[in-house]
């Protein structure tokens, strides 16, 4: 009777965990089942430790069953299947199949490169002081997190890449002086949640902070407690690979090669055709391949690629064909800054640009010379993410915003 208690006890216990773990970090479950942030954030947090509770329910189980009796052969062997199914699948998923190169990408030049990277492929940008990287998206879209000790220029930089969001976005991975321990968790909302495994706490890829930082009272974007308490992002853009190689011919491209162990470069063709399959469906289908948003905004088709940026606690995003219908520019103003949004068909890249010089701006190129002077890039632009990712996480956004200074024009929806 007792052994049947504690066989009843530890498969409960250890099922129900599992079952916890399997619906909120198994990524794939999402397809299928609702998982609400905050038990996502929770699970996040407590991983190990729940991890640990769980599997202590299975050998407790197990005991009971073979030292004291308790409960059927069948049961246990059916629990044992769900209990490697359960735990097995989200932690090799995750902390395998997602492993990131946020210390030892590698970087290759535009000839190597050209063997797995079309001419037409985009790709995310990042430069400084001369050196600039190219992430083609396809070559990001496993590892989510590219970045080696040599930095940036000089500069400790790292790409961040969420495909359900198609963002990728530069972070210095510091806060407060102290740098980021980042791996791959999950995602909610159709964007990548980081953790910083030296405090466990969950980071929104969009955002840049910790959870625990956040601000519960911001009544615009969503703001860190501190300004400090967040990853400082940096300046990053889109193009196509054609455009980079004219841009930077001594550019590097982050290419991830498959792995010489045979075990894992299996997971990783089986993770990448996984990949491929659902990505598709996100960029052509209008619902959310993942459907674990919260808001929904008809303003723009779900699908549509927008170009957005931050300034204080204000949000706007423009479209490329509204940048195009304005004959390649359009002067705005957000967050009290006048800025300058452009589009170079010869690069074909968009780019934002702040405007300190008090004038309207005529002509930007994809430089940022302008009529008026040097511009400088905005380093909060999330570049080409879905409509529907953006107005998540900025659901007060105003789109297609034009004019500057106290001319501006919020809500120009196209």
């Amino acid at each position: 009777m007792f052994g049947s208690i504690i066989f009843a006890l530890g498969l409960i216990v250890s099922l129900g965990i599992g079952f916890v773990y399997f619906r909120d970090l198994g990524d794939v479950s999402q397809m299928l089942l609702k998982v609400k942030r905050e038990n996502m954030v929770r699970f996040i947090r407590n991983e190990y430790r729940l991890i640990g509770i769980g599997l202590g329910g299975f050998a407790a189980a197990t005991l009971a069953h073979f030292l004291l009796g308790g409960g059927p052969f069948w049961l246990w062997l059916i629990a044992a299947v769900l209990t490697l199914l359960l735990y097995g699948f989200p932690y090799v998923w995750v902390h395998l199949g997602l492993r990131n190169q946020l210390n030892d990408a590698q970087y290759f030049p535009i000839e190597e490169a050209r063997k797995y990277v079309g001419p037409t492929a985009p790709v995310i940008v990042i430069e400084n002081n001369g050196q600039a990287r190219a992430h083609p998206d396809a070559q990001i879209m496993r590892p989510h997190l590219a970045g080696n000790v040599d930095g940036l220029g000089g500069e400790d930089v790292v790409m961040t890449y969420c495909a359900m969001a198609n963002l990728g976005q530069g972070y210095i991975p510091r806060i407060e002086g102290r740098r980021l321990n980042l791996e791959v968790l999950a995602q909610h909302g159709n964007n990548l949640i980081l953790r910083d495994n030296d405090t466990g706490e969950p980071i929104q890829h969009i955002y840049g902070f910790r959870e625990a930082d956040r601000d519960p009272n911001s009544d615009g974007p969503a703001c860190p407690l501190r300004p400090e308490a967040q990853m400082e992002p940096w300046p990053t853009f889109r193009m196509t690979f054609r455009g980079f190689q004219k841009a930077y011919p001594d550019g590097e491209v982050f290419l991830n090669k498959p792995s010489p162990n045979p075990f894992l470069r299996l997971l990783d063709m089986m993770t990448e055709i996984t990949f491929g399959w659902g990505i598709g469906r996100q960029h052509q289908e209008d619902a959310p391949v993942m459907d674990n948003m919260d808001r929904s905004d008809d303003r723009l088709p779900n699908k549509t690629y927008v170009w957005g940026i931050t300034i204080g606690k204000d949000a706007v995003c423009w479209t490329d064909d509204f940048i195009v219908e304005n004959e390649w520019i359009v002067n705005s103003n957000v967050g009290g800054r006048d800025v300058v949004v452009s589009l170079d068909p010869k690069y074909e890249s968009l780019g934002v640009w702040y405007n300190d010089f008090g004038q309207p701006v005529s002509h930007c190129d994809f430089w940022g010379h302008s009529d008026q002077g040097q511009l400088k890039r905005v380093e909060t632009l999330r570049a080409g993410a879905f409509w529907h990712v953006w107005s998540e996480f900025f659901p007060n956004t105003d789109i297609n915003r034009v004019g500057s200074g106290s001319m501006a024009t919020e809500g120009a929806v196209e």
